[in-house]
């Protein structure tokens, strides 16, 4: 049994009941769990992370080993979300032991986005957080530009980025798009190249966390409350936590190295 669940975590105990009985055995569903949690193996919540291919884990060290060095107080990064009214609490449940938390067959791969919320774009650097504004209907590449229109160089500006600053956006269509990058080149925004399916490598994913903590605890009752709130939450988050962030910046580099281009934690 022990090796059957650790080729595939993702088996039920009903699952590995009617396993075991095609065996030629008749165990309960009690018993099942209790040899498993003898092995260390517990039913946990799998993490979801991006799917990755032999490319993009390519990209991510390559990324990793040119950046090592790099200045990153120079960079504002940016992402968008999408924050649920009441929250989101669908997960997927695996058999593993403590340490394999994120081992690739114990993930649940996401796509982007998965409805009452708002759709929110920000920025930030070392220096604390740039603008955060609502995103009204679908976002397309003219909706994005004319964000970046509104926001970008005035939350550099804001930040006291000074000249050589570089911003970094991950490679959504919408920002690779022609006229995206027309638009960039135009006001001449230098980009940091950016390797697909690396959420884990844009530290504001946790700032987008810490925000979602903060507005659900203060229960907002509508989506014009839910927008009210998360500006204002997203205000109120210490400038220590945004400098922590970026001064640790290579601590992902390293995960991303040793899990050779895999998942990493963060």
């Amino acid at each position: 049994m022990i090796r059957e669940i650790k080729s595939s975590p993702k088996l039920t105990v009903t699952e590995l009941q009617q396993m075991v009985a095609s065996w030629g055995h008749e165990v309960s569903k009690t018993t099942i769990r209790r040899y498993l949690h003898a092995n260390k193996l517990f039913g946990r919540h799998a993490r979801k992370k991006p799917f990755l291919t032999h490319n993009h884990k390519r990209k991510r060290l390559e990324f990793a080993k040119q950046y090592w060095d790099f200045n990153w107080d120079r960079v504002l990064w940016s992402d968008e979300t999408k924050i649920e009214l009441f929250g989101n609490k669908c997960c997927k449940w695996v058999w593993r032991n403590t340490r394999a938390e994120y081992a690739e067959k114990h993930l649940m791969p996401t796509v982007k986005y998965g409805g009452g919320s708002v759709m929110l774009w920000a920025c930030f650097s070392f220096k604390g957080p740039g603008n955060l504004v609502r995103v009204h209907g679908i976002m397309n590449a003219l909706k994005y530009q004319d964000i970046l229109k509104q926001n970008l160089v005035a939350s550099a500006r804001k930040l006291k980025m000074g000249r050589h600053w570089v911003f970094q956006q991950d490679n959504d269509p919408k920002h690779m798009a022609r006229s995206t990058q027309k638009w960039l080149t135009t006001h001449r925004i230098k980009l940091l190249p950016w390797p697909s399916q690396s959420p884990d490598l844009n530290p504001i994913e946790n700032l987008w966390g810490e925000l979602k903590r903060r507005v659900q605890r203060r229960g907002p009752r509508s989506l014009d409350d839910l927008e009210r709130l998360c500006k204002e939450e997203w205000s109120k988050i210490p400038l220590s936590v945004f400098s922590h962030l970026v001064k640790h910046y290579r601590r992902r580099l390293g995960a991303v190295l040793l899990a050779k281009g895999g998942c990493t934690k963060y």
